[in-house]
């Protein structure tokens, strides 16, 4: 079917974008000095902004970094602004492809609600991306910032539960087309972004373990686009 390929093609780019994106940012920030020239009246184009200058980190197990303080500063934002809008695209992309296949594979279930919620994480990533790196101090815009964050974070796990749920139910019609195992993987990992996710409120909530929320935040962010790495390794390559 031509909707299995576009969403391999398109799974497969949400993948890679933004963690070669984001990952390059992180590399930008921890060797900041490499752009650091020390001469009054040189200035270099590449060098990193404050904000986002760090001594050598692994925030995936430390946490000494956000992902935002990583992304905002310059030049890093020029690179994570894009690579998120064209994520964003690409998640569009998926989510219509999948939309079309269950018209053709179910016909008596027109409408699927991961279309609304997938096209709707993606709307909150590029809208959180292109606000990123404004230092405004007025409440209602970090608010808005954060609820953008929140907001692709939520649409983006129920879309993918409902997905999952949805591809258990026709299963059996697609059998010729799935690895089965890779499905069983899925559900394993949706079940484990809900109940961390859960779990995770209180101390979200609260000012303090900091270290905690910023290595969560890497790591949950890993795996929500993993989600998508199995994807293009749930359905299998069209023989030619």
């Amino acid at each position: 079917m031509e909707e299995i390929i576009r969403i391999r093609k398109a799974s497969i780019w949400i993948f890679i974008v933004p963690i070669a994106v984001l990952n390059l940012c992180l590399v930008l920030s921890i060797n900041y000095h490499i752009f650091d020239f020390t001469e009054p009246n040189f200035w270099s184009i590449f060098r990193v902004d404050q904000v986002s200058r760090s001594a050598f980190t692994i925030p995936y197990f430390d946490g000494s970094m956000s992902i935002s303080r990583t992304a905002r500063g310059y030049p890093n934002y020029l690179l994570f602004k894009p690579g998120m809008i064209i994520t964003a695209i690409f998640l569009t992309q998926y989510w219509i492809a999948y939309n079309k296949l269950f018209k053709k594979i179910d016909e008596s279930k027109k409408n699927k609600y991961f279309l609304f919620f997938g096209i709707g994480s993606a709307l909150f990533l590029a809208l959180h991306s292109i606000f990123l790196g404004y230092e405004l101090d007025f409440e209602l815009y970090k608010f808005f910032r954060r609820f953008m964050l929140l907001g692709f974070i939520i649409f983006e796990i129920v879309a993918q539960a409902i997905l999952v749920i949805n591809l258990i139910r026709i299963k059996e019609k697609i059998n010729q087309f799935i690895n089965k195992g890779i499905l069983r993987i899925k559900i394993i990992l949706v079940s484990l972004l809900i109940i961390v996710a859960l779990c995770s409120i209180p101390i979200l909530s609260s000012l303090n373990h900091v270290h905690f929320k910023h290595a969560l935040e890497w790591n949950y962010f890993i795996a929500i686009v993993t989600f998508y790495l199995l994807t293009f390794m749930f359905w299998k390559k069209k023989k030619t």
